[in-house]
């Protein structure tokens, strides 16, 4: 198991930066640019039917991150569909799903754009062919947290889907999924949908455990993977009654005039060439992840979560957003009297210190906690340490005199 020094040298980039914005990609540590080199400097074909060796060998290792990550939420690589991120998951079953006429979806009003976005799409435009599909909002509380009887008081006879987030990107908050799952799966034919984009990776993901019938995952986050790869897992069964839209090279067995025949799932899903480098680097990022240890992780990131919140409480105009009980690698603020962007530009240009700032594309959830002009957010992984939490309060100390 790496220590916390180990694993800061896997992060050059660490050298000349404090970064604090894992909530929005990850750093990459070098044995994951390493074995992506190595395929383009060794192995470098496309997958699929080449017969020569190289061609199979990048095939091989591709399928074998599909059983890594797999494993790791404990699902069949048959419900593994390899993606560029999140969003297109998510878009994977919003446009392939056989919604019918009157159906309903439950969304929140915490979710990320990717987790609203399409369903509301899918409401305005029925891309689909189906008339009146509805979407319904559960609203969280003033801490970012949705009350599961919530979800509950929606579903009616018309509900066809249930689409959370785990873990909130722009405040922290995480969300009981068991308990919503349950009460989801009370009822005959609705289904539900997690979007762990800010879970994975950080904390263990049984999609057994939660039952839940898809999750959206990106590789670029938790799992410390490059960018441009992720998954859709999706129980088998569902997943043959999803109708796949990225239609092309590699998702067929048979063409014959009009006629085809798609192949099994997943690789119906999969048109077209993949990431190839980046699905073997995620591969390679997910046995890293275990190597350090999923639960180490997760208790280090509360560690650092709580520090962080309760040194930035201590700070005169600081404001602080969602429960420090709650939040999960995510600390959201502002400092009075100043715009946040001005407050992440200037911690970048005094301090090296890197910050988001905005509505994080999640504009809703940011106006429920009436931060209308957006959020300063810093977020933590495995190579922060208590060093990056202090230089950023130190920073912000002197910043708020500025503003005062």
């Amino acid at each position: 198991m790496k220590s916390s020094k180990d694993i800061r040298k896997d992060f050059p980039i660490l050298n000349n930066i404090i970064y604090l914005d894992s909530a929005s990609t990850s750093l990459t540590p070098k044995i994951v640019i390493d074995e992506m080199n190595d395929y383009y400097y060794n192995y470098n074909a496309n997958i699929g039917r080449g017969a020569y060796r190289t061609a199979i060998k990048s095939g091989q290792k591709v399928e074998e991150t599909r059983e890594k990550i797999a494993k790791l939420i404990n699902s069949s690589e048959n419900e593994i569909i390899f993606t560029q991120n999140t969003t297109s998951a998510i878009n994977i079953v919003a446009n392939g799903f056989p919604f019918e006429e009157n159906d309903n979806i439950i969304i929140s009003n915490i979710e990320h754009h990717s987790n609203s976005i399409p369903w509301l799409n899918l409401e305005k435009n029925s891309d689909n062919g189906c008339n009146n599909i509805n979407v319904k909002i559960a609203n969280a509380n003033s801490q970012g947290i949705i009350d599961p009887s919530t979800v509950s008081e929606l579903i009616d006879s018309n509900t066809k889907l249930v689409a959370i987030t785990h873990v909130s990107n722009s405040i922290g908050s995480c969300q009981d999924i068991k308990e919503i799952s349950k009460i989801v799966h009370e009822h005959d034919d609705i289904y539900l949908l997690v979007d762990v984009a800010q879970s994975i990776g950080h904390m263990n993901i049984d999609v057994k455990d939660i039952n839940a019938d898809f999750i959206a995952a990106p590789g670029h986050k938790g799992l410390l993977g490059p960018t441009g790869t992720g998954f859709l897992y999706g129980k088998e069964e569902l997943l043959k009654k999803l109708i796949p839209k990225n239609l092309g090279g590699g998702t067929i067995t048979n063409l014959k005039n009009h006629e085809f025949k798609l192949e099994k799932v997943p690789h119906r899903f999969e048109g077209g060439t993949q990431n190839i480098s980046g699905i073997i680097g995620l591969g390679k990022a997910i046995d890293y992840i275990i190597d350090i240890g999923i639960s180490k992780i997760e208790k280090h990131s509360q560690e650092l979560t709580k520090k962080l919140y309760n040194s930035l409480s201590e700070i005169d105009n600081v404001i602080l957003y969602g429960n420090p009980e709650n939040i999960f690698s995510i600390v959201s603020f502002n400092i009075k009297g100043a715009n946040p962007y001005d407050i992440s530009k200037i911690l970048d240009e005094t301090s090296n210190i890197c910050v988001r700032s905005g509505f994080h594309c999640a504009i809703p959830s940011l106006n429920l906690i009436n931060a209308n002009e957006g959020s300063i957010r810093a977020s933590i992984h495995c190579y922060n340490n208590e060093d990056d939490i202090k230089k950023l309060v130190e920073s912000l100390k002197e910043i708020v005199i500025l503003f005062s």
